[in-house]
């Protein structure tokens, strides 16, 4: 079966301010803003099992990375929000290597991005054994992991 799998197509986080995500994902991660729309909305509730869905999206891109769509919801207007922490089956997170940790920490934040806990060096004998890391997170839940490989957080 795993020979069908063609490529990673994107990952995709609903959010409540659209333009302040575009402005995260471009600014912070050097991604490119490649189409942003609506969406036939019959599509939409077949997709969602959502009556009503009604939505605008965004791709974006960057060369060698996963893609990211934004979804903001029009409709229905009880959307709700997930508050999950990290412990909680189902939570997800995107990780991005860095070259800079701190620099990151601080551009990020300007777009709400937040520590959930602090800077880690990681051990054991994984693949970011000596690697900085550090776990954040947005008012709508988008949690991202940076990490700073041991190359970088030598010196």
């Amino acid at each position: 079966m795993s020979d069908k799998i063609l490529a990673t197509n994107h990952v995709g986080f609903t959010v409540t301010d659209k333009d302040r995500a575009i402005a995260m994902f471009t600014e912070v991660f050097g991604y490119t803003l490649v189409s942003h729309g609506g969406r036939d909305r019959s599509n939409i509730e077949t997709l969602t099992g959502i009556a009503g869905a009604d939505i605008m999206v965004a791709h974006l891109r960057r060369p060698g990375l996963v893609g990211i769509e934004l979804i903001s919801y029009l409709a229905p207007s009880d959307t709700g929000r997930i508050d999950a922490r990290p412990s909680a089956t189902g939570y997800a997170h995107i990780t991005f290597d860095v070259s800079d940790l701190d620099a990151v920490v601080a551009e990020a934040a300007a777009y709400g991005l937040m520590p959930l806990g602090g800077v880690i060096t990681s051990t054991g004998d994984g693949p970011n054994n000596g690697a900085l890391a550090i776990y954040l997170k947005d008012g709508d839940g988008i949690s991202i992991e940076l990490i700073q490989p041991a190359r970088f957080a030598q010196g």
